[in-house]
């Protein structure tokens, strides 16, 4: 059966592989989960990302992060807009995620930024998804 989602996906695997502990996952390489891992790596929720080259696609590794007592950085993953229900927001209506403690994944005109960066460029557009 074929991935209809590969951003779910992807989130299924982070997911799955914090709970698991483990010190890494490999996920399918596209653009828009690169640009999701880049975020990512840049608010602090994972290590680090890496290509791996397999002759088609390509993986990427993805280093989960963990702190001194072994509590993950990356507490929650929910996926939001779905193949099936595609949800849109205007920069004003963009809401914080727990407070302002996790951040929404936005994809505007401009590309994949988080919801603090959307609403201080005045961008709406799908909301991805949120992360804690």
């Amino acid at each position: 059966m074929p991935v209809t989602d590969p951003i779910a996906d992807m989130l299924a695997v982070l997911r799955n592989g914090v709970m698991a502990h483990k010190d890494d996952v490999l996920v399918k390489r596209s653009k828009i989960n690169e640009s999701i891992l880049e975020i990512l790596k840049r608010e602090g929720f994972i290590s680090n990302c890496k290509t791996v080259d397999d002759k088609k696609q390509g993986i990427l590794k993805v280093y989960l992060k963990y702190g001194k007592n072994n509590e993950t950085a990356l507490t929650g993953l929910k996926k939001i807009s779905k193949p099936g229900l595609r949800i849109y927001v205007k920069s004003k209506e963009i809401k914080d995620v727990y407070g302002g403690i996790g951040i929404a994944l936005i994809s505007t005109p401009q590309g994949i930024m988080t919801d603090k960066e959307a609403k201080k460029e005045n961008l709406g557009g799908e909301i991805i998804c949120e992360v804690w």
